[in-house]
């Protein structure tokens, strides 16, 4: 069943989610200091292709410090459009009865997305 959801997503947009945040990454990974950013805009990325059967969860040990002042810092730099973004594709797709799990994939990956430091794809 996650198969036929995945493949269901990618059609419905998920490719399309993937690609902006893959090239957002790319383009973040240019600056120095925007590797930190470039690299949780590729795990969202990878997360945004088969998020069914998948889940974000916070690595052991975490939150650290560390993670707890970038997710601040990824949230100070406007960061929080892309949970914003999901949030509303969610209640669209939560219209009709088909979408669904769709819908709440896009719950999730909006969640995600507020705070993306320290978490792991499994």
């Amino acid at each position: 069943m996650n198969s036929i959801g995945n493949i269901l997503w990618l059609i419905l947009g998920g490719l399309v989610i993937a690609l902006i945040y893959y090239l957002v990454g790319l383009l973040m990974c240019i600056t120095i200091i925007g590797i930190p950013f470039g690299v949780q805009l590729f795990k969202l990325g990878t997360y945004a292709l088969w998020p069914f059967g998948h889940d974000i969860v916070n690595k052991p040990e975490e939150p650290g410090c560390l993670s707890i002042v970038m997710n601040l810092i990824w949230i100070l730099l406007g960061w929080w459009e892309i949970a914003l973004i999901h949030m509303v594709c969610g209640l669209l797709f939560c219209i009709t009865i088909v979408g669904i799990p769709f819908g709440l994939q896009h719950f999730r990956m909006a969640l995600s997305s507020i705070f993306p430091f320290g978490k792991e794809i499994r």
